[in-house]
C-alpha cells in the first residue's frame, strides 16, 4: 500500500490559520496508522478539526477585458471559455487577446491571474512554446541570391515532423545536466526522450523561417534604425513531447486534487495550490521545461550559423505558453506575449504572411500582454476541409516564399488576418518595431506535442 501524503490530501485546509497544527496531527496519525487509507485519514482530520471548505464556481466572473469584437474577430466560444476561467474562486482578472480562439479549457490567446494557485492546463500542453529571432549579418540581397542552399542547411540543423529526434549525443546542452531531471521521478523517466528531442522543432504550427526584416522605427537596444533592412532566422517551437508528458501528468494531478476540495469545477479548469508540494513541484518542472525549450531554439540557431559561417547581430526571444509568479498573483499566458513597458516581443503571422517585432506598452488591462500570433480561424479538421491547394500555391509564388512541410491545416488560409490582429493592438498593447516577411518556411506537418 502506498504511503499516505498528508500534504496532498489536506489541500482543502490550507487556508485555515491552524493549518500547521492540522498537518502535524495528520502526520502523527499516519505514523501511528501505517495501514490506513485516504478516507480514514480525512475522516480523522474532519472529526478533529471540522469538515474542510468546499470550493465552488463563483456566481459571477472576475473582471475580463477583451481586445477585439466578439462574434467577428474573436469567436463566442473563446469568450465563454474565458468567462468560465474567471469564475474560479481564486481568479482575480483576465484578458482576451485579438488572436484568441477556442482551446482546451482556457482559450488560446487568454490571460488569467489566479491568487495562490497555478493551473497546468492554463499553461497548456506545449509548456514554454516560444519564439526566437536571430538577426544575421547577411544582407537581404545576399540572402535571396543564396536562398536554396541556406534553406537546405536550415533543414539539416533541426528535425521536423512527427516524432522528430536526433541520435543520442548529436545535440548537447547544459540544460540536460540540471539536477531536477533526477530529483522529480516523472522527469527522470522522461530524460532520454528529452535528450533525443533536444534541438528539434516537431510538427504542427512549429516552424523555422528565414525572413527579410524591415525596421519601422528605431530599436535602440540593438542599434537598428528605421529603414534598416536585414535578414533573420525566426523559429517557433516549445518543449516538445517531453513538455507534453509533463503537462499531462500535472493536469491529471490537478484534477485529482481539485476534486478532493471542490465541487462542480469543469474538467480542465482544475488547479494546484501554489504553496503545496505538488504546486511547487509543478512550478519547478514548468521552469525546467522553459529552460529546455530555450535550449532547443538556441541549438537550432547556433548550429545554423556554425554551418553557414554567418554571425548574429542580435537575438530576441519570448515565451507565450507559461505562468509567471508575480506579487499580484500567478499570471497564466496561454498563447499570449508578455508586453511590459519597453519589452521586445515577437508576434509571428502565418507561413504566408508577415510576422512582427514589437515593443510592449505595459497595458494593465491586458495584464501587460499582447497577441502571440494571427490566431486560428478554423480548427485543424475544418482547415483541411476548406484547404485550397491552388490558392495556397499561387499565394506562395506571388510572395516568393520557398516552403517545405507545409500541412493543409497550417496554410495562411487557416488563420486570421495578421494585419487585423496587429491593428487592434497597435498603440494599445504594443507598437510595431519591425515587419518580417518569410522567404523560406520549413514546417513539420502533423502536430505531435499538443500545440
Amino acid at each position: 500500500m502506498a504511503k499516505l501524503k498528508p500534504d496532498q490530501l489536506l489541500q482543502a485546509y490550507r487556508g485555515r490559520d491552524e493549518y500547521a497544527e492540522i498537518a502535524r496531527a495528520a502526520a502523527r496519525w499516519v505514523s501511528d496508522h501505517p495501514r490506513a487509507n485516504r478516507q480514514e485519514l480525512l475522516s480523522f482530520v474532519a472529526a478533529t478539526f471540522g469538515a474542510p471548505p468546499v470550493f465552488k464556481l463563483a456566481p459571477s466572473q472576475a473582471p475580463l477585458t477583451i481586445f477585439g469584437a466578439v462574434g467577428t474577430q474573436i469567436p463566442e466560444n473563446a469568450r465563454e471559455q474565458m468567462e468560465m476561467v474567471l469564475r474560479l474562486p481564486m481568479a482575480t482578472r483576465g484578458a482576451l487577446m485579438p488572436d484568441a480562439h477556442l482551446g482546451y479549457a482556457m482559450p488560446i490567446g487568454g490571460v488569467a491571474v489566479l491568487a495562490d494557485a497555478i493551473s497546468p492546463s492554463f499553461v497548456g500542453y506545449d509548456i514554454s512554446c516560444m519564439v526566437m529571432l536571430s538577426i544575421l549579418d547577411l544582407t537581404p540581397d545576399a540572402f535571396m541570391a543564396d536562398r536554396p542552399p541556406l534553406a537546405a542547411v536550415l533543414q539539416q540543423v533541426t528535425a521536423f515532423g512527427l516524432g522528430a529526434d536526433f541520435p543520442v549525443g548529436a545535440r548537447e546542452h547544459p540544460v540536460m545536466d540540471d539536477a531536477l531531471w533526477n530529483e522529480i521521478p516523472m522527469l527522470r523517466a522522461l530524460r532520454r526522450k528529452a535528450q533525443i528531442q533536444l534541438g528539434s522543432s516537431g510538427g504542427g504550427n512549429h516552424f523555422a523561417d528565414l525572413v527579410v526584416i524591415d525596421f519601422l522605427q528605431d530599436e535602440e537596444t540593438h542599434g537598428f534604425r528605421r529603414g534598416d533592412r536585414v535578414t533573420g532566422l525566426l523559429t517557433h517551437s516549445g518543449s516538445r513531447g517531453t513538455g507534453y508528458q509533463v503537462a499531462k501528468h500535472y493536469v491529471a494531478l490537478a484534477g485529482t486534487l481539485t476534486r478532493s476540495v471542490a465541487d462542480g469545477i469543469p474538467r480542465g479548469y482544475e488547479w494546484l495550490d501554489l504553496s503545496s508540494e505538488p504546486g511547487q513541484e509543478y512550478v519547478a518542472a514548468m521552469e525546467l521545461m522553459g529552460r529546455y525549450a530555450l535550449a532547443n531554439h538556441t541549438l537550432i540557431h547556433d548550429h545554423f550559423v556554425a554551418e553557414t559561417g554567418l554571425g548574429i547581430q542580435a537575438r530576441i526571444w519570448n515565451r507565450h505558453n507559461f505562468a509567471w509568479l508575480d506579487q499580484g498573483g500567478v499570471i497564466h499566458r496561454k498563447g499570449a506575449t508578455p508586453a511590459e513597458t519597453g519589452q521586445l516581443g515577437l508576434i509571428p503571422g502565418t507561413s504566408g504572411t508577415a510576422s512582427y517585432l514589437v515593443r510592449g506598452l505595459g497595458n494593465a488591462a491586458s495584464v501587460h500582454s499582447s497577441a502571440h500570433g494571427a490566431g486560428r480561424t478554423f480548427s485543424r479538421t475544418e482547415a483541411k476541409r476548406r484547404h485550397d491547394a491552388g490558392r495556397v500555391a499561387r499565394h506562395m509564388r506571388q510572395e516568393d516564399i520557398l516552403h517545405f512541410g507545409l500541412a493543409p491545416d497550417e496554410s495562411f488560409m487557416a488563420y486570421k488576418d495578421i494585419e487585423m490582429v496587429m491593428e487592434i493592438q497597435e498603440g494599445v498593447l504594443i507598437e510595431s518595431v519591425a515587419r518580417m516577411m518569410p522567404k523560406v518556411v520549413i514546417m513539420g506537418g502533423q502536430a505531435d506535442d499538443g500545440d
